[in-house]
Parts: structure tokens; C-alpha cells; sequence
């Protein structure tokens, strides 16, 4: 049975963990106010707050917006889940987002508003200090389709100045007393933990579990193999693609296992659990240490509660022909882990993974456990991400490409191309890589790398693109790569 907090009641449910968040909200708990827009995770009216507590004993949660149509009903699971519902501290109250949005005249018809002010409510909870991007950050999953932007992001900038004055601690009390949250915010810390000591007294077989009676464990690697249903991280591709048949199947809940997350550097490897999500990509210290430019590369990628929700290894079996993160990854010379329901590990790099359109080198009972990639040096090491598509931002590519280079005296010593919608697989370039090795980075150098990787694509065209446009795409950003690591010469 999954248990969770839903605004400030206690739910147990035996819905089926597959199932959508936003079915369960509306349909089931009859609360309205959270929308039903695109179910692709791109219009941003479904968005909730979910909240979680990082690890036992902490006095704080971490609040996070995601959109709900894509939020498996079992990744709630021992979380604090707020709907609009949920933030009023009284009926006919605006809070200060609220308030900030009507006050800019930021609301017409009104059907998008609600994840306006569910995003907006989660970037004032969040740990970090508010700035002028970031505020604006915090809505970039949200689309309004008749008041224009501009009074939204005046509300955003009214809101930024607000949260100049919250505290660094004691953050959710100073919120509770200026309305933005109810004061039953504060008391959510105990009654998730009360949860997670529930879980806790039952896994061990302990007799004095408290109540809430005890959360299921949800470990896909204890499950036998002939039995083993099907593996469900973030849900951001499975739940566009087919929500009715994984509502109908018993699924393997990954997304919060504490073995496949987390990000770490041992030695000269970066190793990363395979429920690592976008997002924590983008805030690890270890990550920006090696790619201190992932910011702007992973600006590209989906949305703030998308980068929230979706993980790395997922993207990486979607096996979709444009994956960024896989694109990333690929040139970074990464390798992935393997694991069968018996427990049985082998290591492959990502590069082999891919047999096919959408046929992947491992077998059905087989899941990503940890990817791993050579750390990039600073000193010789040059790494950079492009991508074009018909709008900059939540956006599928047309064409994305990495390139990873060692130089050495002005000289390649070493080199990775990767690209994405020019094949039916995301692939590495080794013609053109080795184009690059042993030469200086000269216009020469690059028309050579340049005509390697034409002779190593097949394009189609389709509603991204012509093939001929996707050629000259890859072509362009090959040079890209270049003048934005400024190592291109005459």
C-alpha cells in the first residue's frame, strides 16, 4: 500500500503505483485545481509541489515542482505532496504569490495559473537564495497561452523581492507567517519521518512500529527474476508514450532508491547512481568541478520540473535517436552497469548499448544500476554541448551534438564526437574524431572532421527537419564545437 501526505491529510491507497499523480488527485481525491493540459509534461498546468526529506533525522524538506501527469502515483510514496489546495493558510486568503500575480494582471483565463503559482510557491521553499534568474528559472515548465509573459515575470520579479527578506534558517516559519504556506508546513518534517521509521520498524520485523502502519519496501534488484515487473524511474517518457499500459502493469519503482542515487568521484572516474536526475546534475558540485559549463548545456534540456523528475539512466534506455543526456554522455566516454534480477553485474560502455532503433544490448531482466565516465582534465581537457531545435528551450533536437578533446601544444591528442537525430541511434563519430587526432585545430582540420562525419550519417527527414537540414546542422555545429571552446585558429 503507498502512503503519503497529500496537502495535510495522510493517504493510503492501493491504486496501482503506475498510475499518474494527477489521476489520483483529481479523480480520486476530487481535488480540481490542479489541471489536465498536454499530459506531456510541457504545458505545466498539472505541476504540484512533492516533498521529501533527504535523509532520516533531517529537520527540513526539500520541496521540488513536477508536473503531475507525468509523476508515477507510487513516487509520492512517503512524500508531502501540495496542491493548490494545500497552500492557503485561509479560505478567501490570497498568499503573496498569488497576490503578486493578480496584482501584475497575470491571469486571464486562468486555467494555466495554478502551476504558475505551484512553481512559483516551490521556488520560495526552496533551500536556495532567490535571484533575479532564478525566480524566472522556476517557471520555464509553465506555458500561458493568452496573458503574455511579461506580467508573469513582473510577478516573478515582485516575488524575487519579497524573498530578499527570508531567512536562511527557519525558512519555512518565516513563510508560514507571511502566508505563502499554512503553518501545518512546519509539522511535515515529523510526520515524514514518522513514515520512514514506520518503514524502517517493518523491514526489520520490529514490534513497535509506530503508526502510520508501515510503507512497502520497493527494491526492483529483491525481485525474482521470473516475476520482475517492469523497472519505472522518473515516468517522463514512459507515461507520454504508454500510461495505460503501465498503469496496467505491475511496475519497479527506482526513482527513490538510495543505492542508484547520488554522484561521487573516486580517483580520476565520476560515478553516478542511474536514478540521478537531471537536475542533480545541474546542482552537483562534482559535476561543475569537471564541467563547470553544464549549466548552459543542460539550460537546453526539458524544464526545471522535468530536469526534476527525469534520470539519467532512463534517458539513456529510452534509446531515443536525440537523447540529450545520452548525447552528453556519449562523448564523455561513459559506461554503464548492468544488473539482472539474480544480481548478476557486467559493465558496458554506452556506445555499445545501442543495436538499433530503439534495440538495446541487454536483456529484458537487466537494469542500469551506475554510469560511470573518466573525469576530463582540467588543464588539457576541452568539452562542449550543442543543440538546435525549432524553439531554444523545452524543445526536442533537431540535431545535438558533444565533442570531448585533448590538446596538447595546440594539438588533438585525443577526441570523442558525438551526435543525435542523424542516425537511428545516438552515436558516436570515429571517423570524424580521428580526423581531429594528431593535427592542429585548423579550418582544414575541421573540413576534413567535417566530411568524415557525412560519410558516417543517415539522416531521414520528418517533422524535425529535412535530411539535408540535419546535415548541414551537424556540419555547423561541428565548427561550434570549436569557436565556443575558442580553439579554432586562422
Amino acid at each position: 500500500m503507498l502512503q503519503f501526505y497529500l496537502n495535510d491529510q495522510l493517504i493510503r491507497t492501493d491504486q496501482p503505483a503506475g498510475s499518474t499523480l494527477l489521476d489520483f488527485v483529481r479523480y480520486h481525491q476530487h481535488l480540481k485545481g490542479t489541471k489536465i493540459g498536454c499530459r506531456e509534461g510541457d504545458c505545466g498546468a498539472c505541476t504540484v509541489l512533492v516533498g521529501e526529506l533527504p535523509a532520516a533525522g533531517d529537520a527540513v524538506v526539500q520541496y521540488q515542482s513536477m508536473t503531475s501527469c507525468l509523476t508515477p502515483l507510487g513516487n509520492a510514496h512517503g512524500k508531502h505532496v501540495v496542491t493548490v489546495e494545500g497552500i492557503n493558510a485561509a479560505r478567501g486568503t490570497l498568499t503573496p504569490v498569488q497576490q503578486a500575480i493578480v496584482q501584475e494582471n497575470g491571469s486571464q483565463c486562468g486555467f494555466c495559473t495554478v502551476g504558475f503559482v505551484m512553481s512559483l510557491t516551490g521556488h520560495a521553499l526552496s533551500a536556495r537564495p532567490s535571484t533575479p534568474d532564478s525566480v524566472r528559472a522556476s517557471i520555464d515548465g509553465n506555458i500561458c497561452r493568452c496573458t503574455g509573459y511579461k506580467s508573469l515575470e513582473r510577478a516573478a520579479a515582485h516575488l524575487h523581492g519579497q524573498l530578499s527578506a527570508r531567512p536562511a534558517t527557519e525558512a519555512v516559519r518565516w513563510l508560514a507567517d507571511q502566508q505563502f504556506v499554512p503553518a501545518y508546513f512546519a509539522a511535515m518534517p515529523a510526520r515524514l519521518q514518522a513514515l520512514r521509521d514506520a518503514a524502517a520498524a517493518a523491514a526489520t520485523g520490529g514490534s513497535e512500529a509506530p503508526t502510520p502502519p508501515a510503507m512497502p519496501a520497493l527494491n526492483p534488484l529483491d525481485a525474482p527474476a521470473a516475476a520482475r515487473a517492469r523497472i519505472l524511474g522518473g515516468g517522463t517518457d514512459l507515461l507520454v508514450q504508454q500510461p495505460e499500459r503501465v498503469r496496467a502493469t505491475p511496475v519497479e519503482l527506482v526513482f527513490d532508491q538510495t543505492h542508484l542515487r547520488g554522484i561521487r568521484r573516486e580517483g580520476d572516474v565520476i560515478r553516478l547512481g542511474a536514478a540521478t536526475t537531471a537536475q542533480q546534475l545541474l546542482e552537483s558540485d562534482v559535476m561543475l568541478a569537471v564541467l563547470p559549463a553544464l549549466p548552459r548545456f543542460l539550460k537546453l534540456v526539458s524544464s526545471t520540473p522535468i530536469r526534476q523528475m527525469g534520470t539519467v539512466a532512463g534517458n539513456f534506455i529510452n534509446a531515443s535517436p536525440i537523447g540529450d543526456l545520452t548525447i552528453l554522455f556519449l562523448a564523455l566516454g561513459a559506461e554503464i552497469e548492468l544488473a539482472d534480477a539474480a544480481g548478476q553485474r557486467r559493465t558496458l560502455p554506452l556506445a555499445d548499448l545501442y543495436l538499433g532503433y530503439k534495440q538495446l544490448a541487454k536483456t529484458a531482466d537487466e537494469q542500469v544500476t551506475e554510469i560511470r565516465f573518466p573525469a576530463p582534465a582540467a588543464d588539457s581537457d576541452y568539452f562542449n554541448f550543442e543543440k538546435v531545435s525549432k524553439r531554444t528551450h523545452l524543445d526536442i533536437a533537431s540535431v545535438n551534438t558533444a565533442a570531448w578533446l585533448r590538446l596538447e601544444d595546440g594539438v588533438v591528442q585525443a577526441a570523442r564526437l558525438s551526435a543525435g537525430g542523424v542516425g537511428p541511434v545516438p552515436m558516436l563519430l570515429p571517423k570524424a574524431a580521428a580526423a581531429l587526432v594528431g593535427q592542429p585545430l585548423t579550418q582544414q582540420t575541421l573540413r576534413r572532421a567535417q566530411e568524415a562525419a557525412q560519410q558516417e550519417i543517415s539522416p531521414i527527414s520528418d517533422v524535425r527537419g529535412t535530411a539535408q537540414y540535419k546535415r548541414l546542422l551537424l556540419r555547423q555545429l561541428l565548427e561550434a564545437h570549436l569557436l565556443e571552446l575558442r580553439l579554432l585558429t586562422d
